[in-house]
């Protein structure tokens, strides 16, 4: 059992701190609203209401940072100025948060290690939060050259206990990827909700016959409103870049549809349909593993490089370990990844000098 501080107790927040006593981990929370944090030591969240972000992490073991883009960087910092060896975050944006800290302190930033965990709710705050939240999604983790890692280890072992599983980028990438994925669809679900809702005198018909894939796409549309102008604002550049190629891609379909293109419109509806098709769904239960060693130079960046480069890949690594100090020279990183993972992944490290050995471990 570990001590971890969670600063924030909203609905990840929350949900955080629930998973983590699960696993057996003692939690001590902080929230600037005294009454949010006393509810969350009441559904359990934390074992114990601090009354400051001083007293959270006092003697803690890792933090979590779960509160607005915009705030991050300023708790995080009084987190990682109280002592605590491991620091990560929950935001959508990560690099002007991970470049804000590295600014300010330089010298504590390694400790930091920028997080997204990809689940969310439509509820709102405590009311919402849930131990399962986010058993099969896919917590991002952001590390850079300059990433300590141990404080990476230890991030990493605790969002596995939570239940995720963990893919490693740059920040950079992250923030365009997410721009994709998340950003863009719920101002996509937002403005299309809007149009319904304000057709006037057809609005209440409207609504009635709202079938099964109005709803489901337009679903995101009733999350918490309150965290999304600091997320555009954060993340602007690959927003409006992504928003751009969304626009594009519409108008090339208005030309088709009114072109009554039907064979166009058949390829993109049969590409579509094959690309949702073959989303990931997670790692299956009992497939074979098998274990990358990979020796590393001490030098600044290459804990990131390794990590960043299977992520780059889309291989999930499932266990990740430092099999020694970083003494003499040099070090050792173990790798865990699918068996039918391995091989490219053991290719692309050879492409960037690393002389890796593979084995199988189940």
């Amino acid at each position: 059992m570990s001590r971890v501080a969670v600063v924030g107790t909203g609905l990840i927040g929350g949900s955080v701190g629930l998973a983590l006593r699960r696993a057996g981990h003692e939690v001590r929370g902080f929230d600037r609203n005294a009454d949010r944090v006393a509810h969350a030591q009441a559904i359990g969240a934390v074992d114990e209401a601090a009354h400051s972000v001083a007293e959270a992490a006092a003697g803690a073991d890792a933090a979590f940072v779960a509160v607005p883009v915009a705030a991050v960087p300023a708790l995080a910092l009084e987190v990682l100025e109280a002592g605590v060896p491991a620091v990560g975050d929950v935001g959508s944006v990560k690099a002007p948060v991970v470049a804000e800290i590295d600014r300010q302190r330089p010298d504590l930033a390694p400790r930091f290690v920028g997080g997204h965990p990809m689940a969310g709710s439509e509820q709102d705050g405590l009311e919402g939060a849930d131990a399962d939240l986010f058993v099969g999604t896919t917590w991002v983790l952001t590390p850079t050259e300059h990433t300590d890692g141990a404080a990476f280890t230890a991030v990493r072992t605790l969002v596995s206990q939570l239940g995720a599983e963990v893919v490693a980028v740059t920040p950079e990438h992250h923030d365009a990827l997410v721009a994709v994925v998340s950003h863009v669809p719920h101002l996509a679900a937002t403005t299309l909700m809007d149009i319904a809702a304000t057709t006037g005198e057809e609005h209440a018909t409207l609504l009635r016959l709202a079938a099964g894939g109005f709803r489901d796409m337009t679903r995101i549309a009733a999350g918490h409103p309150g965290i999304w102008p600091d997320i555009c604002i954060a993340n602007r550049d690959a927003i409006v870049n992504a928003l751009d190629e969304y626009l594009k891609a519409l108008t090339s379909v208005r030309e088709v549809v009114a072109l009554e293109d039907r064979t166009s419109l058949l390829e993109l509806l049969e590409r579509a349909r094959a690309a949702r098709r073959n989303l990931p769904v997670g790692t299956p239960t009992g497939e074979a593993l098998v274990e990358l060693r990979v020796p590393v130079a001490d030098r600044p960046g290459v804990f990131a490089e390794v990590t960043t480069l299977a992520g780059s890949l889309g291989i999930n690594i499932v266990d990740f370990e430092i099999a020694h100090s970083m003494e003499g020279g040099g070090g050792v990183v173990v790798l865990v990844v699918a068996e039918q993972h391995g091989a490219a992944l053991e290719a692309a490290l050879a492409q960037r000098g690393y002389h890796s050995s593979r084995s199988a471990i189940r």
